[in-house]
This record gives structure tokens, sequence and C-alpha cells, in this order.
């Protein structure tokens, strides 16, 4: 996922996708502490995914704010 798709959608939509990557997240961390984590990369993908989200709800807030 980029900047470019999330700028495209709404607000709540990215809400909805923030919910989503925080429930991922959330399971990720449960499966590398009982050590069945198939891909330890995906911790890192997701959590900057997360960040992007954020950033891009921030930019939203910030211009509807002016």
């Amino acid at each position: 996922m980029n900047a470019t798709e999330l700028r495209d959608k709404t607000p709540d939509q990215l809400r909805e996708e923030l919910s989503n990557l925080k429930k991922e997240q959330f399971n990720l961390r449960f499966q590398a502490a009982t050590g069945s984590l198939e891909n330890p990369a995906r911790i890192r993908t997701v959590r900057r995914d997360v960040a992007r989200v954020k950033t891009v709800l921030n930019e939203k807030a910030a211009s509807a704010a002016e």
C-alpha cells in the first residue's frame, strides 16, 4: 500500500483500514510470542502501513481545518 492509494480514500475508509491493520498487528505480535510466526518481515510492513494511514489521516484533518 502506498500513500497515493491512501490519499484517494475517505477518512472513514482510512479509519477502517487503520482498525484492520491494528488487528493484524496484534495477531502478528501474538504469533511472534508463541513462536508460530512465518514471516517476521510482515510486522515491519504492517507497522509502516499503520504510520502511513495515520499520516494521511492527519493531513486530511489539517487541510479540513484550514
